[in-house]
């Protein structure tokens, strides 16, 4: 499969940014990573192996981002609220120079993303705060509150980041387009948070598919065998 490596400054974050894409035609398919994970952790851990027939056949193009969860979500030297704006930033990041450039250069409205564990909030927290701009979100094994990040405070900026709180007043139509999976395992430690979701989504009757995986763990296994069959989807 074809593998292209990018590096540029970004204006939005003011450092280098790197990012890998594999494939060499279809539809575009952001994939976040995991907790503090690197733009090579899907190819690390095989998880674009697992998309291989896809990328093979030109049906997707498969967008693996950095992350800067180190210097927002997960930087305890800083304020809280600077955490948050840390990650406003980001997601500010991706739009302006990932998703907008995408459909520029497809001639498409939206994009698909997708990722797991921290990679699933940050998958779904860029979706329901940009539904006009997603038309697929795959989660796999994802969290959804931010609140345990932040010792107490809260501000408007924490609102309108954490999607437990800022969806159920969320009534973009577009929220009632998009295609919408929340993977879990039985035994994932994320399991309560994807029933919340779910419950969250159900009480504004916006379709989705709740994919509880029977015996499965929290781990690469469970995203291996998720990853493709919600390709299959697009």
């Amino acid at each position: 499969m074809k593998e292209e490596y990018f590096k540029w400054y970004s204006p939005t974050l003011s450092k280098d940014i790197e990012m890998l894409v594999y494939g060499h035609a279809g539809y575009p398919v952001i994939i976040f990573p995991t907790t503090m994970g690197r733009y090579y952790e899907s190819k690390d851990f095989k998880l674009i192996d697992s998309a291989a027939w896809f990328l093979d056949q030109g049906l997707i193009q498969l967008y693996c981002v950095d992350s800067i969860d180190s210097l927002s979500w997960y930087n305890k030297g800083i304020h809280p609220a600077d955490r948050v704006k840390n990650h406003i930033w980001f997601d500010q990041f991706i739009m302006n120079e990932i998703v907008d450039p995408i459909r520029r250069q497809k001639s498409i409205p939206k994009v698909a993303v997708a990722g797991a564990s921290f990679g699933g909030f940050h998958a779904a927290n860029f979706a329901f705060r940009h539904p006009e701009s997603v038309s697929h979100l795959f989660s796999m094994s994802g969290a959804f509150s931010t609140k345990s990040f932040l010792e107490g405070y809260y501000d408007d900026n924490v609102y309108f980041t954490n999607p437990m709180d800022y969806l159920p007043g969320n009534n973009h139509p577009d929220l009632w387009q998009m295609k919408i999976v929340l993977g879990v395992g039985e035994w994932d430690i994320c399991l309560d948070a994807n029933h919340q979701l779910s419950n969250i989504l159900k009480s504004k009757n916006i379709d989705h598919w709740f994919d509880l995986r029977k015996w499965a763990e929290h781990d690469w296994p469970l995203w291996r065998d998720m990853f493709p069959h919600y390709l299959s989807l697009i």
